[in-house]
């Protein structure tokens, strides 16, 4: 075994990923970080913002990991199946530089090699568990971990925007995190990354984190990060890059989102479209229908011009038989009203008199509570709406929805 190659995997983590093409990883930070993964001792947790490569580093170290523990096997979790499939191929990407077959072949006097490789799965030929376990096998949070059992179990962004917004999303992932406890094996490690998003969400049941906000990485400058805090709204800049909650005093749609998985409380309602004919803004869909002082909205979001739009718009109207729809014909003189008569959908065209803010401020914020959105709404028109203020960045769905129940609320008027 060549110890000098030991060596440089195990302390010096951060030159050995740049030998593998991971050029902008440091020494000081990202080394720091790998060494903490592959050679630390207990459960850790650890929280760096977006665009920190702490990804990178994860899938560095679970390769380091593979090379430098033949006898462990690693369970390796993200939020969804898609997610757990890129991170699976970047750790069978470093395995298979050129660099890292040197490295292997220097310590285990042969290459490494892969013997089983799927696309959440992987193991190589320095492998001797007893178990028959797969060596690194990474699975989306609703899979089973019925009978599963890892030395090294590895949790990556288990909690995102669902889980601020859903209580039932929150408490299934607070849920499965309980569970790894009874999955990692006596003296087993479990390691997370991730971004908090809610104060009862998972994180807070993990090991009090180490945190690398935006301000203390260094890799960000204060140009860079003005940018950025310009780019979004407030609370979403404040979880993926100052890694904390933004208080909700001051938001006008806080709490959590009530969901319905039956299209039937749609039927029979109306809509809204909120055009977008190019550049930042985005078109904006909502349907809705009021009952017993309960509203059942559905929204969608898209970006470019509406046109290129207008075929699916029409047929989610169709779909959940809500009409008319409602179209302002202020900035396009009417255009789209035009556009969808022509296609033989009803329309009702309305002249907008009222302030943006003053619409979304009274009209939606007074059905907030009483408001369950059917399965399907976008997450991004949902955010767009938690994360509203006045001055947002972007304000379509709070608009298109407040427009909607501003008809819902008064029918006999025009808008």
């Amino acid at each position: 075994m060549d110890q000098t190659a030991l060596e440089l995997l195990v302390n010096h983590p951060a030159e050995a990923a740049r030998l593998c093409g991971s050029s902008l990883l440091t020494d000081q930070l990202h080394g720091q970080w790998i060494r903490d993964m592959t050679t630390g001792s207990g459960d850790m947790t650890l929280l760096a913002h977006r665009g920190s490569f702490k990804t990178t580093c994860l899938c560095y170290a679970i390769a380091v990991s593979l090379c430098i523990y033949p006898q462990k096997n690693i369970l390796f979790l993200r939020k969804t199946d898609g997610d757990v499939i890129e991170v699976i191929r970047q750790v069978r990407q470093i395995l298979q530089h050129d660099a890292m077959r040197i490295l292997t072949r220097r310590i285990w006097d042969k290459p490494l090699s892969l013997v089983r490789s799927d696309q959440f799965s992987l193991t190589t030929d320095c492998y001797c568990a007893p178990r028959g376990a797969a060596q690194l096998l990474g699975q989306g949070i609703r899979g089973s971990l019925t009978g599963k059992h890892a030395d090294i179990v590895i949790t990556d962004d288990i909690v995102n925007l669902q889980d601020r917004l859903s209580p039932a999303e929150r408490e299934y992932t607070c849920g499965v995190y309980r569970e790894l406890q009874n999955i990692r094996i006596p003296g087993g490690r479990i390691i997370n990354t991730g971004t908090p998003w809610h104060l009862e969400d998972a994180i807070s049941l993990m090991p009090s984190p180490v945190r690398w906000d935006c301000h203390t990485t260094g890799l960000l400058t204060p140009g860079q990060i003005e940018g950025l805090r310009r780019s979004m709204t407030p609370s979403l800049f404040a979880a993926n890059y100052e890694l904390r909650h933004m208080a909700e005093d001051h938001a006008l749609f806080s709490g959590d989102i009530r969901w319905t998985e039956d299209a039937e409380l749609l039927r029979g309602g109306t809509a809204h479209l909120d055009a977008a004919y190019g550049g930042r803004d985005f078109t904006a869909l909502t349907l809705g229908r009021l009952e017993a002082g309960r509203v059942c909205l559905y929204g969608r979001l898209w970006s470019g011009h509406v046109d290129q739009h207008l075929q699916e718009i029409i047929g989610l109207c169709r779909e959940l038989d809500c009409f008319p729809i409602h179209v302002e014909t202020n900035g396009d003189k009417g255009y789209l009203a035009r556009e969808l008569r022509s296609l033989g959908v009803p329309v009702h065209a309305y002249s907008e008199r009222t302030d943006k803010h003053h619409k979304i401020s009274t009209h939606l914020h007074k059905w907030w509570p009483e408001i369950t959105f059917l399965r399907g709404t976008d997450e991004k028109y949902l955010r767009q709406i938690t994360d509203y203020h006045q001055g947002a960045s972007h304000d379509d769905a709070p608009d298109s929805a407040a427009c909607l129940l501003r008809t819902l609320d008064r029918p006999s008027l025009h808008l």
